[in-house]
C-alpha cells in the first residue's frame, strides 16, 4: 500500500514515526500522525488545516492531546458520559496522580519497535492509512495524498478525530475545503 502514497502522504508516515521516536514511544498512534500532519507545509492537508484555522491553534491541538493523554486516552465524550453520573474524572485524576505521580494515567503506549529500533504502528494508525486508501478509491484517485490521511484520521473515531473536530477540523469542513 505505501507504494501508493504520495511524496506528501510518505512525509507525514516519516514525520509521525519521528515524533514517537522523539517522544520515546515504541508505537506511532493516530496522534503521531495528527502531528505530523500539522507540521506540513504547501500541501492539500497543510491548505486544508489552515483554511480551517486548525494550523493557527497547533499549540492548542498539542495541549488537547497531551490533556486526553494525561486522562488515560478518555475523550471528552467518555468524559461528558461519566459526569453525567455524577463521576469527575479530573477529580479521578487527580488523585491517582496524587498517589502515584503525574501523567500515572497516561501509560505507555502498547506495542514493540521493530527489531531495528524504529517504531511499529498501532492498529489504531494502521486502521488510518487503511482508510486513507479506501478515501483514495472512493475519490477515484490512483494515489494517497496527505489530503487522504488527514480525512481518515477526521472519519474515524478516536481522539485525534475528536481532537481535530474540537478545533474545527471536522470531516465535512475538511472534505468541503478540499473539494471532490
Amino acid at each position: 500500500m505505501l507504494e501508493r502514497f504520495t511524496v506528501d502522504a510518505r512525509g507525514v508516515v516519516a514525520g509521525a514515526v519521528e515524533h514517537a521516536s522523539r517522544a520515546g514511544s515504541p508505537v506511532v498512534t493516530e496522534e503521531h500522525l495528527l502531528l505530523a500532519l500539522l507540521d506540513r507545509e504547501g500541501t492539500k492537508a497543510a491548505f486544508a488545516l489552515a483554511s480551517l484555522g486548525v494550523t493557527a491553534r497547533r499549540g492548542e491541538v498539542v495541549e488537547a492531546l497531551a490533556a486526553a493523554r494525561r486522562r488515560g486516552g478518555m475523550s471528552k465524550a467518555d468524559e461528558d458520559a461519566l459526569a453525567g453520573l455524577g463521576i469527575s474524572v479530573e477529580e479521578i485524576v487527580a488523585r491517582v496522580e496524587q498517589a502515584h505521580g503525574p501523567g500515572a494515567l497516561s501509560g505507555a503506549e502498547r506495542g514493540r519497535a521493530w527489531a531495528s529500533g524504529r517504531p511499529s504502528f498501532t492498529k489504531g494508525a494502521k486502521k488510518v492509512l487503511e482508510k486513507s486508501l479506501r478515501m483514495a478509491v472512493a475519490r477515484k484517485r490512483r494515489s494517497i495524498g496527505d489530503e487522504h490521511l488527514l480525512l481518515a484520521l477526521t472519519a474515524m473515531p478516536g481522539l485525534a478525530g475528536e481532537v481535530l473536530a474540537e478545533f474545527g477540523g471536522t470531516y465535512g469542513g475538511v472534505e468541503r475545503v478540499l473539494g471532490p
